[in-house]
């Protein structure tokens, strides 16, 4: 009897745990490499808001934002300053200078010609500014103005990415209805193709009959060809959408039910109105920190020096401590034409702002529209292939039985893939009007809001 050899180390047994544990397929790929899994239209949203480049230029820009509130509200800390030079010099007046720092000044000294000095110097100054006609203050707020624009500029990318990714869901399984439809198609013609060569075979068709069923199979096989690209073309976009370079799309439609339709009826509470009411509110502030140039500035000082002589081997220090007032009497005009400026901004932006509402007004009352029409199209599309596939399960018994002509059949067939197509674009364009109009109302994709969605997302 043979022996079982030990393992000499355990490291393939692990290797088959994890790997039993963590299958390949449930593993999500990290951002732009791959992804391997079946998505939800929510677990798609959750992961594109995590890790598409978009959500990432968004969150840079707020970091930059928040940074340079920061930048701002420093002009209102006092600023400490230390310094240190070392130096040697035989000029008459540096090395008086010197002498007199150090503290070794005596009557024997010539004051034409003191000597080789060196002094190492160090020096501690704190500066403050009291008053500057209040051009800190609207600094500040131009600041967190442009700060909180940038947040809404953040959820506005996150509603319009959210809203791209179940249209996008939705189009996979569009294009994977249409492939279904039009492989149905090609297997029905070819059905018929048998019944017409075992006809013609038998004297019971024409040869042209059958000729045209195998145009009609060779037309129903490039359909097929063509609606399978835009099904794997549209995987394409669905992964770049999430920040993926490539994977295997496996989709989950009938996971979630559809998502609840709201009432867009106050534009106000839309990301974009509130990032640019912010821009208003930093284009004010930028106008009153140029009005400010009019007023002197106060600045406060105090300064500690210490120097200290190799040389002569003596030390001394000093301070000083005091308040400076400027004021800019004339320059040039250049205050009043930027004050100008910053007016013409503030409008600019006030108009822009009318111009917003308008606008996004109209979008809520087109995605109402989309909406109504979407519904009426999903009820006709229902209705229609209901009728169809009754007429073509009639039309191919009754081209069996030679009751009909194959053009009569060939006909019946192309009206069921229409009816079929029509329904599957009707019930992902119902999806995508629903979608629409919560981006639209300033809602995220099956949350009312981006934040609140990332929370629950477990």
């Amino acid at each position: 009897m043979k022996k079982l050899t030990r393992i000499a180390s355990p490291l393939p047994l692990l290797l088959l745990v994890f790997s039993m544990v963590f299958p390949a397929t449930s593993v999500i790929g990290s951002p732009g490499t791959t992804a391997s899994r079946s998505w939800t239209p929510r677990e798609a949203v959750i992961f594109a808001l995590q890790n598409s480049p978009d959500s990432g230029i968004a969150a840079q820009r707020i970091n930059a934002a928040s940074a340079r509130r920061d930048m701002a509200d420093a002009a209102f800390r006092p600023r400490l300053n230390l310094s240190a030079g070392y130096d040697q010099t035989n000029n008459p007046m540096f090395s008086f200078g010197n002498i007199l720092n150090q503290g070794s000044f005596d009557e024997t000294i010539d004051f034409n010609n003191p000597g080789r000095t060196d002094n190492l110097n160090m020096k501690a100054e704190l500066l403050y500014r009291f008053y500057n006609g209040g051009r800190d203050e609207a600094g500040l707020d131009a600041a967190e103005s442009a700060q909180l624009s940038t947040e809404k500029d953040r959820q506005t990318t996150y509603l319009q990415l959210g809203f791209e990714v179940v249209r996008a869901f939705q189009h996979i399984v569009q294009a994977g209805d249409q492939v279904s439809a039009r492989r149905a198609e090609f297997e029905a013609i070819s059905a018929s193709l048998d019944v017409a060569v075992a006809r013609y075979e038998a004297g019971e068709l024409l040869k042209a009959d059958m000729l045209n069923f195998q145009v009609q199979r060779s037309r129903a096989s490039e359909n097929l060809i063509i609606s399978q690209h835009q099904h794997e073309l549209s995987k394409k976009i669905f992964l770049n959408l999430l920040g993926l370079e490539e994977g295997d799309v496996v989709i989950n439609s009938e996971s979630e039910s559809t998502q609840t339709v709201p009432s867009p009826n106050n534009y106000l509470q839309r990301p974009e109105i509130a990032a640019l009411q912010a821009e208003r509110a930093r284009a004010e502030a930028e106008l009153q920190q140029s009005a400010g140039q009019r007023y002197p500035t106060l600045d406060g000082f105090a300064r500690y020096q210490y120097d200290y002589g190799f040389i002569n081997d003596d030390a001394g220090d000093s301070w000083a401590a005091g308040l400076m007032l400027n004021y800019n009497l004339y320059d040039g005009q250049y205050s009043r034409a930027e004050t100008a400026v910053k007016k013409a901004a503030l409008q600019s932006v006030s108009e822009q702002l009318s111009k917003l509402k308008l606008a996004i007004n109209l979008e809520i009352q087109q995605a109402e529209l989309n909406y109504n029409q979407a519904v009426e199209r999903r009820a006709v599309t229902e209705q229609m292939v209901l009728v169809a596939r009754e007429s073509a399960q009639l039309s191919r018994e009754r081209f069996k039985q030679g009751l009909i002509l194959s053009s009569d059949l060939i006909d019946v067939e192309l009206r069921l893939t229409d009816a079929l197509v029509r329904q599957s674009a009707a019930k992902a364009n119902y999806e995508i009007a629903i979608a629409d109009l919560r981006r639209a109302a300033g809602l995220q994709q099956f949350s009312d809001t981006s934040a609140d969605l990332l929370e629950n997302q477990l």
